[in-house]
């Protein structure tokens, strides 16, 4: 039986965090503080669990693993999801990072992450740091390290809501304080911290460095990084708006304007990831029901061909994730 899922979120509570993700969405029982909602995840760190229908109390990778390409999709090589999908809350900024492209995860070791930021909210004069500026190398990145001038070398990017971000591989970033993040990445964890603002925690510590690793996966050739531009797409129905926000080697982003009910056909390559960013909608197929709430995600099995999404109001904003 396949029918659109429910998940428990996942949260996590690092230092970093705020109270936004309860407040914005209505969520109940988030830890204090709450910088994380793991929302779609089959990665062992944060496993989603379906609350809903006839799976419910199952693990996500569970049921990769029962259903396979009806779940998945067949563009999804092996019977692992391939994604994570988290909402951020930024109450202060995240570290200096890096994480592994899929070339240095298979040299060094780790695993690949390529994500992308979708801004949900962002206080005025937000920012996020995207990239290393031109004619930064090897020996003037950990110069800048040892001397605590990391944030000298970094590209500061404006940040708007309703704007999105692509963060491939091997591309030194950060997001900063108050922004409000929906993130899709590879289904990943790791993370090489180069600077933590010299924050401590309770404990008094530094949260642990890792300049070796991160030396070792940063591109040094990576482009210069900007807010991406929506492209005008055309919806099965006309009163609804469709724009691609961004297409890359690992999955697609689309977001769609309702203002009537929209129809999708699904050709069994992938499956699509539903968040209902700003009002609640339904999904109905075969005639049934399945309403999700606003600031909640919901999973389409690859195997469920057709689709209807309604709003329950005016100029809903739906993200639609898929391969």
């Amino acid at each position: 039986m396949l029918y659109p899922m429910l998940f428990k979120p996942v949260y996590r509570d690092y230092i970093w965090g705020g109270t936004s993700i309860a407040g914005a969405f209505s969520r109940e029982n988030t830890p204090t503080p709450c910088a994380e909602s793991w929302e779609i995840s089959a990665h062992p760190d944060g496993m989603s669990i379906v609350e809903n229908g006839e799976y419910a109390g199952k693990a996500l990778q569970e049921l990769c693993e029962e259903l396979g390409s009806e779940l998945l999709g067949s563009f999804c090589e092996g019977k692992v999801f391939p994604l994570l999908i988290k909402l951020i809350d930024a109450k202060e900024r995240l570290s200096v990072q890096v994480h592994p492209n899929d070339e240095s995860a298979a040299r060094y070791g780790g695993e690949a992450k390529t994500e992308m930021w979708y801004v949900l909210d962002a206080k005025e004069g937000g920012i996020v740091c995207a990239g290393l500026k031109q004619g930064t190398g090897p020996r003037k990145f950990k110069d800048a390290i040892h001397d605590k001038v990391v944030t000298s070398l970094l590209t500061e990017v404006p940040v708007e809501k309703d704007k999105a971000i692509f963060i491939p591989g091997g591309l030194v970033h950060a997001i900063c304080e108050g922004c409000m993040i929906y993130e899709v990445q590879q289904n990943s964890n790791t993370t090489y911290r180069v600077y933590d603002w010299d924050r401590v925690g309770a404990d008094g510590k530094g949260r642990q460095l890792h300049i070796r690793e991160a030396m070792e996966v940063i591109d040094w050739h990576a482009p210069n990084i900007g807010l991406l531009n929506a492209i005008p797409m055309t919806a099965n129905s006309k009163g609804n708006k469709r724009e691609r926000i961004l297409r890359c080697d690992y999955f697609t982003m689309e977001r769609y304007t309702l203002t009537e009910a929209e129809k999708f056909e699904n050709d069994g390559t992938s499956f699509v990831s539903l968040f209902a960013q700003n009002a609640p909608i339904v999904v109905k197929v075969d005639g049934v029901e399945y309403p999700v709430l606003a600031g909640r995600s919901c999973l389409i099995p690859a195997g469920i061909k057709s689709f209807t999404i309604e709003a329950a109001q005016p100029s809903a904003r739906i993200l639609v994730v898929h391969l």
